[in-house]
């Protein structure tokens, strides 16, 4: 199985603990502050991995590139903290089809940051896809919480970006343990602002959030250390079939025409990019296979 591959199952997996992370967040219902809710999702990933992280040797557990992790550690508060004011007043399917211009801000992003030369028709793909996100978004019945929404696109799409400049030897886990206590200071000071006692099941949802991102953002670095960016970015929008699918079933949130005219735009021409490059790649693979 190719690296590629390997980066898109990832990644898929990945997404579907984002989108149970985010119907967590739905059921909240704007009930917890996002500063708060921020702060203990944080903690109580923290907390999840320092075992895993004790258990490593001392030269494991040390960090590299500590100035990109900091960065990235504030980029989960920022993003957080809008995703949770976008999900509360906006639909799964809505919020996350903005969420998921993240990939396509990838592909700028990853010439810009990475040096990295996209092909052209990864370039009309993200066009399409950007298209269908307008259409999604509906200017005409523009939602203010899609602001919010748009800003945890960009967010998201820097936190992957930067994760490619993080040494590949660096363990996942180590990436991740530094990551989250570098949110926390923050988080902190931020939460309260606004703190207020929280019930079980408050706690409860929180916790489900915590694990469900604790597991995108370790399968996320996984992937994008496995893969270019480009190559795989397309796989994160799997997590648009899963909300749509948890808006239905917990919420009765039933997309428009063209809410799915738009997330198909978004889906379908990468979906169909990714079968041509990998049945050229296996085409390519025989010939080579074969001259020699």
């Amino acid at each position: 199985m190719s690296n590629i591959t390997v980066g898109i199952l990832l990644l898929i997996a990945g997404n579907l603990f984002a989108s149970l992370s985010d119907v967590a967040v739905k059921l909240l219902n704007g009930e917890v502050p996002p500063l708060q809710y921020i702060f203990f999702r944080q903690l109580i990933s923290l907390l999840l991995i320092t075992p895993l992280w004790l258990r490593q040797s001392k030269e494991q557990r040390c960090l590299q590139q500590a100035k990109v992790t900091l960065i990235r550690g504030q980029l989960i508060l920022i993003g957080s903290g809008c995703m949770v004011i976008a999900i509360t007043h906006m639909s799964l399917a809505t919020a996350n089809a903005v969420f998921y211009v993240a990939p396509l801000l990838m592909l700028p992003l990853s010439v810009l940051l990475l040096k990295e030369q996209p092909a052209l028709g990864k370039i009309l793909a993200t066009t399409v896809g950007f298209i269908g996100a307008l259409i999604v978004l509906r200017p005409s019945q523009f939602h203010w919480a899609a602001l919010f929404a748009l800003v945890t696109a960009l967010t998201l799409a820097l936190f992957n970006i930067l994760v490619r400049k993080i040494p590949s030897k660096q363990s996942v886990v180590t990436t991740l343990w530094w990551t989250t206590l570098f949110s926390l200071p923050i988080s902190a000071l931020l939460a309260i602002v606004k703190w207020q006692p929280l019930t079980t099941i408050e706690m409860g949802l929180v916790s489900i959030s915590a694990v469900c991102i604790l597991a995108y953002n370790g399968l996320a670095v996984l992937a994008y250390q496995k893969a270019p960016a480009g190559e795989i970015a397309f796989a994160e929008y799997s997590g648009l079939v899963f909300v749509v699918l948890f808006g239905i079933y917990w919420f009765d949130e039933i997309p428009d025409i063209l809410s799915i005219i738009g997330m198909a735009m978004i889906l379908i021409p990468i979906m169909l990019k990714n079968a041509i490059s990998t049945r050229w790649r296996l085409v390519k693979k025989k010939y080579d296979k074969a001259q020699n």
